[in-house]
């Protein structure tokens, strides 16, 4: 074990190796008769080993993935996401977690896998899959996964659209899609571009999550880091939205902002996040509802209608995939 920064890309490599028929897990021993060539696509990560409260440890890591699986496990809804733009199918996803714009892209028979958390191992096991995908919430679950099938942490390496064109060109080399993959990355990027030279004469932004009543600011990540920051810097990453406050955290100690901040740097433009929306709160009151006061009602995105509720599933839930990135730059594209 080696403690090091992870890697920003992962290597992808194809590769043919040797699997026994009708055998399950990914360390099945081969050399007994009945054995048959397999084509595999070698991913390759710098996995975190450390516990919950430790300081990260890294181990570089590979798994054979297999080429045209018959049964896909997705825990990751971006890699759904991109599994079905690509044309494949997947058997086993937590189901509560599949926003109804991906639900196509379930087989007609899928089963309820667990939570973005936690893994119905016994059913996963029962059903037999060739593939398991995992990414952020459910990069923990790898070691017990990776005991019933290869598993492949697909979880953010480097910025959103490098993460997108790695984990896109992996799944299309497992689906057989390769060319459908760089056409759609290229699309994405391509349409981005477009975005960004309109958003340079955008004004300013500020983007805004609302649960519970209260509101927190979303401040630029750079676009490196995984977790919350690494999702709610994406309008100013990739979309090019000029922060109407460079240092939001700095500003705000971490802390949720108030009204009174809002109004007080002002910007041309809201981007809000309806957490509540997004995880299906009951009786929650809505963003627009709690952003509909006086003191909102004096900024200059209010007066000039240009407060913009984006898509509370892709942009919180799901922030990643071929057409989730399509819903975003939807909604960047509306607001301009």
């Amino acid at each position: 074990m080696s403690v090091k920064r992870p890697v920003a890309l992962v290597s992808i490599a194809a590769a043919t190796s040797l699997a026994v028929a009708a055998c399950g897990g990914p360390d099945t021993a081969s050399g007994s008769e009945g054995e048959e060539s397999t084509e595999t696509v070698t991913f390759t990560w710098d996995r975190n080993t450390a516990g919950e409260d430790e300081d990260p440890q890294y181990e570089e890591t590979s798994v054979e993935a297999p080429v045209n699986p018959e049964t896909i496990v997705a825990f990751d809804i971006a890699s759904l996401d991109t599994v079905g733009a690509l044309g494949g199918e997947i058997a086993g996803a937590p189901l509560d977690n599949v926003p109804d714009y991906l639900s196509g892209y379930l087989a007609e028979d899928a089963f309820n896998a667990g939570t973005l958390f936690e893994a119905d191992l016994v059913e996963i096991e029962a059903q037999q899959p060739d593939l398991i995908l995992v990414s952020g919430r459910s990069s923990a679950l790898w070691e017990d996964l990776n005991e019933i099938a290869p598993t492949v942490d697909l979880s953010p390496a480097g910025t959103y659209l490098e993460t997108l064109e790695r984990n896109t060109e992996f799944l299309g080399q497992v689906l057989g899609a390769e060319d459908q993959a760089d056409e759609a990355v290229e699309s994405l990027n391509s349409q981005i571009e477009d975005v960004r030279a309109q958003t340079a004469e955008l004004g300013t932004g500020l983007g805004l999550m609302v649960s519970g009543g209260s509101l927190s600011a979303l401040a630029a990540s750079g676009g490196t880091e995984g977790g919350f920051t690494y999702r709610s810097g994406i309008m100013y990453d990739v979309f090019g939205v000029q922060p109407v406050i460079e240092d939001i955290q700095g500003a705000t100690h971490g802390e949720p902002v108030s009204f009174e901040f809002v109004l007080e740097q002002n910007p041309d433009h809201l981007f809000v996040i309806d957490r509540d929306q997004a995880i299906g709160t009951e009786d929650a009151q809505a963003a627009a509802e709690v952003l509909d006061n006086d003191i909102i009602n004096e900024t200059v995105a209010a007066q000039n209608e240009q407060i913009h509720y984006l898509n509370p599933v892709a942009w919180y839930i799901v922030y990643g995939g071929l057409d989730t990135t399509q819903v975003m730059i939807d909604d960047i594209s509306a607001a301009l």
